[in-house]
């Protein structure tokens, strides 16, 4: 099977854009919950202020995030079956995408360079 051959890529384009749009979430809740985290422990009334707004912004843009991935129907938050079924749609991928032949038996790099990587070290250094 040629994996190069753009017919095998078939709605690559979209599960990319799905993955990418968890990961940004993911990231995002991460940062809300870090900046959450530092808003408790800061005493600086300057600081609380600044952290206070970025926690405001995080948490607009996970909701901005969960909404789009809602609508294109990437996240089921209140499906659980649906969202179960997108789960194992994608781990079944992750599998078949791990189980692919994508690079040569052979992964050695002898032959790959016009020198051996030991033919610059000593000798002519100046």
């Amino acid at each position: 099977m040629d994996y190069v051959d753009p017919k095998n890529s078939l709605n690559m384009p979209e599960m990319a854009d799905t993955t990418l749009a968890m990961d940004f979430l993911v990231r995002v809740k991460e940062g809300v919950r870090n900046t959450a985290v530092a808003l408790t422990e800061t005493f600086s009334n300057d600081a609380r202020t600044l952290l206070h707004h970025q926690l405001h912004q995080g948490i607009a843009l996970h909701q901005e995030i969960t909404e789009l991935m809602v609508r294109k129907k990437w996240f089921h938050p209140y499906e659980l079956q649906k969202q179960y079924q997108l789960d194992q749609l994608s781990a079944n991928k992750t599998v078949d995408i791990s189980k692919m032949k994508l690079f040569p038996d052979d992964t050695t790099r002898k032959g790959m360079f016009d020198r051996t990587p030991d033919e610059h070290i000593g000798g002519n250094q100046a």
